[in-house]
């Protein structure tokens, strides 16, 4: 197809317009949701002047790819040339929130604008035009590639820039931005601590390097980032805000609360920061004000979803039937922006569910997770491919080979498996013993990984888990003496402490390696009762699996494979933990988890639901509460559609559940 696009393209330029329309008629034949082709047949159908057919192509386009900005942006065009000037402005507007170096929507949104009148507007779109002048060129390509997902050719011409340019500021900020997105975490970090020396009084790169230090969870010093920009700055709600949000997650919930009310002085209907103001009284366990703070940003704005769902995710909330009538009254609404549409999806999914709508509900949540697809580019392939390289060179050889390395450490208890497995009840039953500090989902380890794969394809050609065998004892002794030195930040000074990341089951070889005396859990779950409560569940970021059943339940096979691999290779080095032996018989399963991790018992774990800490996963009312049983059947009541998940997982998944441990 790429050769067929390339050709077509190459008519476009030379203006053969009606050549290129019947190239791609017959291209869209074979492959109907190309995106570069949509794309292309739009863009050919507004200069043929068939403006109503391009306008369909790109309604199907900007479905299929909702966050490209170089559709919004040639939706702007069609509408401009029909002289539809409000429909073009709005789609302009949009194109530049979604990618910031296209220079033809800040120019046609400029002009569009001042004939408006919305001076304003305006003038915002004018100094952007600026911006991208004095940027060099290669930059503003490179910034255009990385708003478009390209994010590798991107890199490359970054780094380029900078061995010619050492030092420029904006070529370091997008070379972070593409680690980011990466996961390439400690990179992205060390580039804008060093943009931050040569450029103290550049506010927006001190943002950036707020934005990774909260990506690694220094949270501490993302907190005296924000404060600096705040001191600079006292009465900036821009920087009022952030500085509230570094707190919320540094846990120093007064200081949040006190700024958010800052901030809502000035922008007393901000919906954002209302929302955020929910959120940080919902981790203090406030649910009552923070069903407040959300209902107050729903009066002043009805279309923020983030509100809506926000209620849902608080697992006990019940809608009213004027809440549902407006969330509906809501979906109709054609200026709703993506993720609004996303989050109310997944709001009405809860609030059909707790009416025992379940046909509703399912729809609703079918709809969500459609949607949220179609920003991912989740590849399940590439997953089980990942998976069996782990099995392929983490055998029992290697591991003989690889014997007496790593530091040696005692401390972390890692609790891996799917989300929505029980792992925040295991953390929330452990880190109620006085020798355990709960740390939450930490990100060392995947962006360790990450690193250990661009390092490998740089420097052996090779790809991750393969570069493990080129390591030396040294170097994974390092490897696990820094892994303990970071996460110290996020201890209270207990001797041992929690990593409750579920997808580090994908790297146990690597954490075996770098510390070989850590204790792993492995939280599990019926498949079925595991697989619909991860699909109904809206995550944050790094769950891209999620969106489809099929997915979820290859994800499942795969992750059931790797488990049993690890337990072949490394036996005893896993306790398997059941979410329904722990709901069925909670004593017995904290003494077995206990003398797992070493640990007396203690009555506290019995009693988790009273420990006072700050949870912010999905579950952190739950935990609060004792265990209840309700939640393990949920699924029987959507059993006719989640075939394509039963399918997906095969009749070995359920068979085997539960094992014997």
């Amino acid at each position: 197809m790429s050769t067929s696009l390339s050709a077509i393209q190459q008519r476009i330029v030379a203006r053969e317009f009606d050549g290129a329309l019947a190239d791609l008629a017959e291209l869209r034949e074979s492959y109907p949701d190309s995106e570069d082709a949509l794309y292309m047949s739009a863009l050919c159908n507004r200069y043929t002047r068939h403006f109503q057919e391009s306008l369909t192509l790109l309604s199907r386009l900007v479905e299929l790819a909702p966050d490209s900005g170089r559709a919004w942006q040639e939706t702007g065009h069609t509408h401009r040339d029909l002289g539809q000037l409000q429909e073009a402005l709005h789609a302009y507007t949009r194109a530049c929130q979604l990618n910031s170096a296209l220079e033809g929507s800040w120019k046609s949104m400029q002009k569009i604008a001042t004939q408006l009148g919305r001076t304003r507007q305006a003038v915002y779109a004018q100094s952007n035009i600026e911006r991208i002048k004095k940027t060099p060129q290669p930059l503003v390509v490179a910034a255009d590639m990385i708003a478009e997902g390209k994010l590798l050719r991107a890199e490359d011409i970054c780094r380029d820039f900078l061995k010619k340019v050492p030092h420029h500021i904006e070529a370091m900020r997008l070379l972070a931005d593409i680690g980011l997105k990466l996961g390439v975490l400690s990179d992205a970090e060390f580039l804008l601590e060093s943009a931050v020396l040569f450029a103290p009084d550049n506010a927006q790169v001190r943002m950036d390097y707020v934005q990774a230090l909260t990506r690694r969870q220094f949270y501490d010093k993302a907190l005296e980032q924000s404060k600096h920009l705040l001191d600079s700055e006292p009465d900036s709600t821009q920087f009022q805000s952030l500085h509230a949000v570094s707190a919320v997650q540094a846990g120093d919930l007064d200081t949040a609360l006190v700024m958010f009310d800052k901030v809502l002085t000035t922008l007393p209907n901000d919906p954002r920061t209302l929302t955020s103001k929910g959120h940080a009284l919902k981790t203090r366990g406030d649910f009552d004000v923070s069903v407040d703070s959300y209902r107050q940003a729903l009066l002043a704005h009805p279309e923020h979803g983030e509100a809506y769902y926000a209620l849902a995710n608080l697992k006990t909330y019940r809608y009213s039937d004027a809440e549902l009538a407006a969330m509906h009254a809501q979906q109709a609404n054609p200026q709703l922006t993506h993720m609004d549409r996303v989050y109310l999806s997944f709001a009405l999914g809860k609030a059909y569910e707790d009416q025992g709508d379940y046909e509703r509900s399912f729809s609703q949540y079918a709809r969500g997770n459609a949607l949220k697809k179609t920003q991912s580019r989740y590849n399940a392939e590439v997953t089980t491919r990942d998976i069996q390289a782990q099995i392929s060179v983490c055998d029992a050889d290697f591991f003989r080979n690889m014997d007496g390395t790593g530091h040696q450490a005692t401390d972390p208890i890692f609790i891996v498996g799917l989300p929505r497995a029980g792992s925040t009840l295991l953390e929330q039953i452990l880190s109620s013993h006085s020798l355990v500090d709960g740390t939450q989902e930490l990100p060392n380890i995947l962006s360790l990984s990450q690193s250990l794969r661009r390092r490998g394809r740089q420097e052996f050609g090779s790809d991750y888990p393969q570069i493990l065998e080129k390591l030396d004892k040294n170097e994974l002794a390092e490897f696990g003496r820094t892994f303990i030195e970071e996460t110290r930040i996020h201890r209270l000074g207990a001797p041992y402490f929690i990593d409750k990341m579920p997808n580090n089951f994908r790297h146990i070889g690597l954490i075996r390696l770098m510390l070989p005396n850590a204790r792993i859990i492995d939280a599990r779950r019926h498949p079925l009762s595991c697989g619909f409560s991860v699909f109904k569940q809206l995550f944050a970021e790094g769950q891209e699996f999620s969106y489809s059943l099929e997915d979820i339940g290859r994800y499942y096979g795969d992750y059931l494979e790797l488990m049993d691999h690890w337990d072949s290779v490394l036996p005893g080095f896993v306790l398997r933990v059941q979410h329904e032996d722990v709901v069925d018989d909670l004593e017995s399963q904290v003494r077995r988890i206990l003398e797992f991790c070493g640990l007396p018992f203690e009555e506290s774990c019995l009693n988790y639901y009273e420990t006072v800490r700050d949870v912010r996963t999905p579950s952190s009312e739950q935990v609060r509460q004792p265990i209840f049983k309700t939640a393990l059947e949920q699924w029987r009541n959507y059993e006719a559609e989640l075939q394509p998940l039963t399918t997906a997982l095969g009749p070995q998944a359920l068979a085997r559940y539960p094992i014997e441990p």
